[in-house]
């Protein structure tokens, strides 16, 4: 799923999502695995493509706390994944992230993203979509319990 981070002076149409002020945690949670595996079941797809829509997939997606450690630990991922992309310009992200072409720097700087995150989550790397599905959906039942005891 094509994830940028562009600078305030672009224009985003109706076309694409933004978050407006995001961080570089925002960044490396949409570009992980974990966050991609919530977004296929919850979004569904359109032929063979992610049909994303923010108030499906990224307003119910479950982030745990996260501490100062994790954030740090997060936004270098992020860092690494840009600065990967950058050493590969004028490169577009069909060409990079094309599964057969795929620069090495930028899928280990993915992988370090996702084994990072899961960590946070679960304190290991899940072991497959299964697993990453049982806890998301979990930690949103726990999520959405809360705001309705709330209301």
């Amino acid at each position: 799923m094509p994830v940028g981070y562009l600078p305030s002076k672009y224009i985003i149409t109706h076309l694409a999502h933004a978050i407006y002020n995001p961080t570089l945690i925002d960044l490396a949670i949409l570009s992980s695995k974990l966050h991609l595996t919530w977004v296929t079941i919850i979004c569904g797809k359109l032929e063979t493509r992610i049909r994303y829509a923010s108030n499906l997939g990224w307003n119910t997606f479950p982030v745990p706390p996260l501490s100062d450690q994790n954030k740090s630990d997060l936004t270098r991922c992020a860092e690494d994944i840009l600065l990967a992309r950058e050493a590969h310009w004028p490169a577009t992200i069909a060409e990079l992230y094309d599964p057969e072409t795929m620069p090495d720097d930028l899928r280990a700087a993915h992988d370090r993203n996702d084994e990072t995150l899961e960590r946070i989550y679960i304190g290991r790397r899940f072991k497959n979509d299964t697993e990453r599905l049982e806890t998301l959906f979990q930690m949103y039942t726990e999520m959405t319990a809360k705001v309705n005891a709330n209301e």
